[in-house]
C-alpha cells in the first residue's frame, strides 16, 4: 500500500493536525497570561498569512511572529487589555446591584467593555500586520471600530460566541483546546484582510509603515 503525500486527504490531514499543534502552542504561550497579547499577535500573524492563499509555515512560523512581536503585543495587550477587564469588573459589580442606577451604569460599562474588547483584537492584529510605532497602533486600534462597525463587530462575536458555547455545553472545552483558537484565528484573518485592504488607504484609519505579514 503506498500513501501519496501530495493527495488531497494526507494534506487536509496534515493541515488538521499543524491547526491542533497550532492551538496548542499558543494555549501554552498564553500561560503567563501576561503574554497573551504578544502570542495572540503571533497567531494572527500567521493567520493572516495563511488565509491569504494559505502562504506561509504555521508552526516555525508562529515561533518567528511571536518572537518577533513580543514586546509590542504585550505593550499592546496590557495597554488595552487592562482597562478592557476593568470595565467587565465595573459591569459585572453594577449590574450584580440590581438597582435602576445599576442597571443603568452597568449597561455603559458593557458597551465600554465591548468596544475596548473589540479595539483590543485590532490592536493585536495591527501589531501583527504593520511595524507601527507604539502610539499609531494604539490610535488606530481605537480608531477601526468606528471606521468599521460591523467587521470589528464580527471580530467580537466569534469569542463571544465561543465563551456562550462553553457555558452552554462545557464539554465543547475539548474542541476549543485542540482547535477552536487557531481556526478562529483563521476566520479572523479572513474579516481582517477585508479591513485591511478597505482601510489600508485611508491614513486617518490605518497608516501602514511597513507590513510584515507577507513575509
Amino acid at each position: 500500500m503506498r500513501i501519496d503525500p501530495d493527495s488531497r486527504s494526507v494534506q487536509g490531514l496534515t493541515t488538521f493536525l499543524q491547526f491542533v499543534v497550532l492551538n496548542v502552542l499558543y494555549l501554552v504561550a498564553c500561560l503567563p497570561v501576561v503574554t497573551a497579547g504578544a502570542a495572540t499577535a503571533a497567531l494572527y500573524e500567521v493567520m493572516l498569512r495563511y488565509a491569504d492563499e494559505e502562504r506561509g509555515y504555521l508552526i516555525s512560523g508562529f515561533f518567528l511572529a511571536l518572537r518577533r512581536n513580543l514586546w509590542q503585543g504585550t505593550a499592546v495587550g496590557l495597554v488595552l487589555g487592562v482597562p478592557t477587564v476593568m470595565a467587565v469588573f465595573a459591569a459585572a459589580f453594577w449590574l450584580a446591584l440590581g438597582s435602576a442606577v445599576g442597571t443603568a451604569v452597568g449597561t455603559v460599562a458593557v458597551l465600554l467593555a465591548a468596544y475596548l474588547a473589540a479595539a483590543l483584537l485590532c490592536g493585536l492584529a495591527l501589531v501583527a500586520r504593520y511595524a507601527d510605532p507604539m502610539g499609531r497602533i494604539v490610535r488606530n486600534a481605537l480608531l477601526l471600530p468606528l471606521a468599521e462597525p460591523l467587521r470589528t463587530l464580527a471580530l467580537l462575536l466569534r469569542p463571544v460566541a465561543t465563551v456562550s458555547l462553553l457555558y452552554v455545553y462545557p464539554p465543547a472545552v475539548v474542541l476549543v483546546a485542540t482547535i477552536g483558537f487557531s481556526v478562529g484565528a483563521y476566520v479572523d484573518g479572513l474579516v481582517l484582510h477585508s479591513v485591511f485592504r478597505r482601510r489600508g488607504g485611508d491614513p486617518t484609519a490605518l497608516d501602514p509603515v511597513s507590513p510584515h505579514s507577507g513575509e
